[in-house]
């Protein structure tokens, strides 16, 4: 499945949806202001909430965690190395993503049990921050698509 993150140019909270490859909206992310650390409620259509991002404040290493029916569900953190940036997707059992690449150019790939299973590409010639997000079929598109605003989040903080 392809989709297409872009977040609001002005956004107070940073809400943006997220649209098929037919420019149809799918998701809409809807950012918290005025919180502690990012927060950031992942939403079908009718509102329903599918996902909470939230951010782990005090830990060594950036750290946020998705929460799904109000349960954790993973966490995404940011590994550290001398050279190049890793992130993690850790969820419950031997399912981990391992998010590798380039994330000065923002293109990098989500890699599970050897195997890559989803891309994640930024288009520099938009006003807005824009994401090509592309899945395996049978992934689960929910938690990739959370982890790549995570490292867009990320990426965002240092840059400040």
């Amino acid at each position: 499945m392809r989709y297409v993150i872009k977040e609001a140019f002005w956004s107070l909270g940073r809400d943006f949806h997220i649209v098929n490859d037919r420019r149809e909206d799918v998701f809409f992310v809807d950012g918290k202001a005025f919180s502690w650390g990012s927060k950031l409620s992942f939403q079908d259509l009718q509102g329903n909430e599918l996902a909470f991002i939230s951010q782990r404040l005090l830990s060594w290493k950036p750290t946020f965690q998705i929460y799904r029916s109000g349960e954790l569900f993973a966490e995404v953190v940011k590994e550290f190395s001398w050279l190049n940036k890793r992130f993690t997707l850790d969820v419950p059992g031997p399912n981990d993503y391992t998010i590798d690449g380039s994330f000065w150019e923002h293109d990098y790939t989500f890699t599970r049990k050897g195997q890559v299973v989803a891309t994640v590409s930024k288009a520099y010639w938009a006003w807005t921050d824009t994401y090509g997000v592309e899945t395996v079929e049978g992934e689960d598109d929910v938690s990739i698509l959370c982890a790549a605003i995570v490292i867009d989040q990320v990426l965002h903080d240092e840059k400040r």
